[in-house]
């Protein structure tokens, strides 16, 4: 898909025409909503971070580096939305317990506990690590290269691949998964 965002990419930037971001758009726009779902756990809030991304993404087109990457650079720039946004969460919690109103900071982004779903890979998930959480799910769900996931969480590639790795066998140690010989 890479040469076809890299069209899709031209067109937009040399016409500013938004029926060819469209495409892009629709191209990529089930990777964007399931990556800020597995980060969030809220796919209400995943959907407001995506919309977010969405715009943004159009706004900096004329930015990218090179448009062969447009699924990693705007899995980048979800990312950076999701982490502005946790920091934003976490003011408005510190300043809600300085006021003593902890429930009105709970309820206002409704984060379901890591528990709170029964399915056996929201499960595994939660057992890892945030980090390791976040390079597993970019390497296994959406297919990006430890270079790419390095690139787009700006973490040494050494650190992603023992984030891979470790979580990995965090999950087979923890649900006694037995290796395939598939890896």
């Amino acid at each position: 898909m890479g040469s076809r965002d890299a069209e899709l990419v031209a067109r937009a930037i040399a016409t500013g025409d938004p029926a060819d971001y469209e495409a892009l758009i629709r191209g990529h726009q089930s990777d964007v909503r399931n990556w800020l779902r597995h980060l969030t756990g809220d796919p209400a809030w995943a959907d407001d971070l995506a919309q977010e991304t969405f715009i943004q993404a159009w706004e900096k087109l004329h930015t990218i580096a090179d448009a062969r990457k447009f699924k990693a650079w705007i899995m980048k720039i979800a990312y950076n939305m999701f982490l502005q946004s946790r920091r934003r969460q976490g003011r408005e919690t510190r300043l809600a317990d300085a006021l003593g109103r902890e429930q009105l900071a709970g309820e206002s982004h409704g984060i379901p506990s890591p528990d709170a779903s029964l399915a056996d890979l929201p499960r595994m998930l939660a057992a890892l690590t945030r980090e390791e959480r976040i390079t597993m799910v970019l390497c296994y769900a959406y297919g990006m290269s430890h270079r790419e996931i390095a690139d787009l969480t700006r973490m040494p590639l050494g650190t992603v691949k023992s984030h891979v790795r470790r979580g990995a066998a965090r999950i087979r140690n923890r649900f006694d998964i037995r290796s395939s010989g598939h890896e």
